[in-house]
């Protein structure tokens, strides 16, 4: 019989919710800190499934790739997680799809980083490549401070060696974050803020927002581009009414569109559809 692991690194809400989802659902799962051990000792076999929520997106892709080794079956997979971490790679992928995103430019140097600068006009938001809960993202108001930015990030490192840039969008204090489950769209929430970065891990009060065709066709079309078994979506309104694509993040928190807010229990449906797969293989 196949077995469903919760691989995890840190027990935030997001796990307790999962482990209580599942325990009231009668689904049969072993929770495992993956901290506390080391691969080949961490368990997971040929037909089982697994849940990885290593807070870590380099720690999450690793354990994915050796439990896929072994026949494991991971939720996201280890090339969609590999694609989201990366919004250099991301971009290109929505990119070759037509996705409408932000108009973007990657530079490889600090040089560079002036030329893309001419292209996307300024203000522009410089990303780093890999990296959540909006953490070190710049807002770059003229070349003075891009200079200095594209300077202190030539000597990063090699994380920081490729620099990507966004033209910035004025989003009037709100974007959207769409929760995909199973590749259909269950939850759509505003973040609003005053601050420019509306991550709700950087402070921003989450509204429930109604899913309409538009969105939900957008959506669709992001599903198909990326892959995966839970993406969330972060949206921007254009101004002609429109939305493009922010970000695409593989291994999502979802705590502020869980519950009461949405009126979804996003913990038990994931855990049913996780368990569900094992069914299928």
């Amino acid at each position: 019989m196949a077995h469903f692991f919760i691989f995890y690194t840190r027990l935030r809400t997001e796990e307790k919710l999962l482990f209580k989802a599942a325990e009231e659902r009668g689904i049969p799962f072993s929770a495992v800190n993956v901290s506390d051990g080391m691969w080949p000792d961490i368990p997971g076999a040929s037909g089982d499934v697994a849940l990885c929520r290593c807070v870590s997106q380099t720690q999450n892709s690793a354990l994915a790739v050796l439990l896929e080794a072994r026949g494991v079956l991971t939720v996201n997979s280890s090339e969609v997680m590999a694609l989201c971490a990366d919004k250099i790679v991301t971009a290109a992928k929505l990119d070759a799809a037509g996705i409408p995103q932000p108009e973007y430019a990657v530079a490889f140097s600090p040089e560079g980083a002036i030329e893309g600068a001419k292209r996307l006009g300024y203000p522009l938001v410089i990303k780093p490549a890999t990296g959540s809960w909006g953490r070190l993202l710049a807002k770059i108001n003229d070349r003075d401070a891009l200079e200095a930015v594209a300077e202190h990030k030539a000597h990063m490192g090699a994380a920081h060696s490729v620099l990507f840039m966004q033209q910035y969008v004025e989003k009037k204090g709100f974007d959207l974050r769409a929760t995909l489950l199973g590749g259909e769209p269950i939850t759509v929430i505003k973040r609003c803020s005053e601050h420019w970065i509306t991550n709700t891990a950087r402070g921003a009060t989450p509204e429930k927002y109604p899913l309409s065709p538009e969105i939900k066709a957008l959506l669709g079309r992001v599903q198909n581009a990326i892959g995966g078994e839970v993406l969330a979506v972060d949206l921007f309104e254009t101004p002609e009414g429109g939305w493009m694509v922010n970000e695409v993040n593989g291994q999502p928190e979802f705590r502020s569109s869980d519950g009461e807010l949405t009126g979804v229990d996003i913990a038990g449906r994931l855990v049913e559809h996780v368990w569900s797969l094992a069914a299928q293989k």
